[in-house]
């Protein structure tokens, strides 16, 4: 009697010892498989990126290669599970109210996702663009599931829900050809020539290659204490740092081609006559 339950006990171990050999195995398999696949993905990521290298699908494949990656993962526990004695078909019914109650607990990520979708196919901006999006202003850092980081002129690093961009007016200023000069300069009522001084914002500006051929110089308005003239000219450049360096020689060649020519700025000021009884 004893020797037949020590004989069962041992069978129940080497039971136990074969399984628990059986589940590290298929563990071991599984885990060079999700390497091997991962890898895979990699590979394809880097032939994608080199292929469209001008792309703007580039921005859609770190994307791509985590969605990819979240797959292999899913399937590849589901077959060592399924190999165990798990049923998968209870698996997926579990995941299945699960994923009912998350659907409701998780409706804004999901509408990130969708805001991401929508701002890759409408092509809005892609890292490194500078982007004014509602009152943030900066460079894209990143741009991921469910968000995008700007870097501001502050250095701060702002995350902005993708779903709120997709909603919003996004300014890409990255992808302007030129950058508009809009200046005035207002001189003294006692200026005897004001065509000179016209001229003379004229010639700044004709003399320059880097201005386009768009550029205007007018009378705008008479006012309180000064007759008004409007500049409007574009620098070819997208560069806020270019275009402000740029506007600065211009206003400072006209600032001395004034001096020189003896025309005078004018600033607010009031005249005031004392009637004599």
């Amino acid at each position: 009697m004893l020797e037949s339950i020590l004989t069962g006990v041992e069978q129940v171990n080497k039971s136990v010892d074969t399984l628990h050999l059986k589940i590290v195995i298929s563990l071991i398999i599984n885990v060079i498989i999700t390497v091997l696949l991962f890898k895979a993905a990699d590979a394809l990521d880097r032939h994608l990126k080199k292929r469209f290298e001008q792309s703007s699908l580039q921005q859609f494949f770190p994307i791509l290669n985590k969605v990819i990656k979240g797959l292999i993962l899913f399937f590849v526990v589901a077959s060592f599970l399924q190999s165990n004695g798990y049923s998968i078909t209870s698996l997926i019914a579990g995941f299945g109210i699960t994923g009912l109650a998350v659907g409701f607990a998780a409706q804004q990520t999901i509408a990130d996702f969708f805001g991401t979708l929508t701002i890759i196919a409408d092509k809005m901006y892609k890292p490194g663009d500078y982007v004014r999006i509602g009152d943030i202003e900066g460079t894209v850092e990143y741009i991921n599931l469910f968000s995008s980081k700007i870097r501001t002129l502050d250095n701060f690093l702002v995350s902005i829900p993708n779903n709120n961009i997709s909603s919003s007016n996004v300014i890409n200023i990255s992808r302007a050809h030129k950058r508009r000069i809009n200046e005035v300069f207002g001189i003294t009522y006692d200026t005897v020539d004001i065509q000179r001084a016209i001229d003379i914002i004229k010639e700044v500006c004709d003399s320059r290659n880097d201005l386009t051929k768009e550029t205007v110089v007018f009378v705008e308005t008479l006012d309180s204490s000064s007759i008004n003239i409007r500049l409007l000219a574009y620098v070819k450049t997208n560069s806020y740092n270019t275009f402000a360096l740029k506007r600065s020689e211009i206003i400072l060649e006209i600032v001395k081609r004034f001096r020189q020519e003896n025309i005078d700025f004018a600033f607010p000021s009031q005249s005031v006559y004392i009637e004599k009884k």
